[in-house]
């Protein structure tokens, strides 16, 4: 497995990438979008592991407005000013950077999926609604419903415009992301060909959705976690 961080250029400056490339040729390429919390030590796991299974994978660093950098888990006043300058807009620039990497690399939108958590989760349902991949899965993804931060609206009025198969995953016991105010469990009507799932976990039957989860199947565009 070959990582490293790079710089890459976007209309808001230059951000930074963290990149785990799979030995061999690679099954297809994953987009990880961080939670709250930056690019950590966590993300950059969770992006060799896909690496590790096949895939090109990549995490971008979206905080790169603000200076970059991460916060720790349990002190969430540092999170807000991470989010300074930060907008659907400028996760959507960021998202085309990453992907004209990609594309530089040898992958196709159809050939790349895209996973991300809490307000990454958030981010794979934008990025479904503007952008055509093979795939997209939000885990625990606040925001989507109910507004969380001011410059974030709710995105659920504009499912039906969905252009990528979005996969929600969300824990029954949650208490931050109830599964009451998760897609698909209010009257939304959805589009036959593009159907988002919504699936809930519980933690004494399933595994913690962070640490078990592989793409399949992204080479024709379908995907899959297990």
């Amino acid at each position: 497995m070959d990582t490293r961080t790079l710089e890459l250029p976007t209309t808001d400056g230059p951000m930074d990438v963290y990149e785990a490339r799979a030995d061999g040729e690679a099954r297809g390429a994953v987009i990880v979008i961080q939670e709250a919390f930056g690019v950590n030590e966590h993300i950059q796991d969770v992006t060799r592991r896909f690496a590790d299974v096949g895939y090109h994978a990549i995490a971008p660093h979206l905080f790169h407005r603000a200076g970059g950098g991460t916060a720790p888990y349990d002190d969430f006043a540092k999170v807000i000013p991470l989010y300074e300058h930060l907008d659907d807009d400028g996760i959507l620039v960021d998202l085309g950077a990453t992907l004209e990497h990609l594309h530089e690399s040898g992958w196709d939108d159809a050939q790349t999926g895209i996973v991300g958590f809490c307000f990454g989760g958030r981010v794979t349902f934008l990025a479904a609604l503007h952008l055509s991949l093979g795939a997209a899965v939000g885990f625990y993804g606040g925001g989507i419903v109910t507004q969380r931060f001011p410059q974030f609206p709710p995105l659920v009025k504009d499912t039906p415009k969905l252009r990528t198969p979005w996969l929600g995953m969300f824990g029954d016991d949650d208490r931050t992301i109830s599964t009451v105010t998760v897609p698909g469990r209010e009257a939304v009507r959805f589009p036959s060909v593009l159907m988002p799932r919504v699936s809930s976990y519980d933690p004494d039957r399933d595994a913690l959705m962070t640490e078990l989860m592989r793409f399949t199947a992204l080479g024709d565009g379908a995907g899959d976690i297990e």
